[in-house]
């Protein structure tokens, strides 16, 4: 079902659908473990590994799994979760209305331009779209360079670098205002 949908001016339709844990697993298989996606840090799993984690997700009350669709094309994957419950918990000073976030492109042999930034948007504007969201919070690798630079650019600051039990992560978050900002208005106030 589709929960979200965007167009991005230049490169089109965006939306995300709710993740079928088994009819996707052998999708995202190929994504998680991708080299490129190292810093999902499932470069070993198998598709019954990859379908359990998301059935894991699915069935958890604090954290939800989506596909991203490009032009109606299977093309990335999202997370959102309580970072109270989830994730975060005892690593960061949770305020009402932070969610957490993760994102995933798939790999692609015929990069497209600005795609990763629509991605992010796109996920940004659905998890903004809720008037209960307040800010939007990531946890990502601090090795992950690129991701921070790609956060700085839709308007996440940084907090600082936490410890994690898988990683040494950069905490940052993002207001529904530096959002707005950073995007030129994506998500009505």
């Amino acid at each position: 079902m589709t929960v979200f949908t965007r167009v991005d001016d230049r490169l089109g339709e965006f939306a995300l659908r709710t993740l079928d844990p088994d009819a996707d697993a052998a999708l995202l298989h190929g994504w998680i473990t991708h080299p490129k996606a190292s810093f999902w840090l499932m470069q070993d799993a198998d598709v019954t590994r990859v379908a359990e984690e998301y059935r894991r997700i699915a069935a958890h009350p604090h954290h939800d799994a989506y596909l991203g669709l490009w032009r109606g094309e299977p093309a990335f994957l999202a997370e959102r979760y309580d970072p109270a419950r989830v994730e975060l918990v005892g690593l960061h000073d949770t305020h009402p209305g932070d969610v957490g976030m993760h994102f995933l492109c798939a790999p692609t042999e015929t990069p497209v331009h600005g795609f990763t930034r629509a991605v992010i948007t796109t996920v940004l504007a659905w998890l903004f779209a809720d008037p209960a969201t307040r800010r939007v919070v990531v946890e990502p690798d601090v090795r992950n360079t690129a991701v921070h630079a790609l956060n700085a650019a839709v308007g996440f600051t940084v907090v600082g670098p936490i410890r994690k039990p898988e990683k040494d992560a950069l905490l940052s978050v993002c207001t529904r205002d530096q959002f707005l900002a950073a995007t030129r208005g994506e998500v009505p106030a």
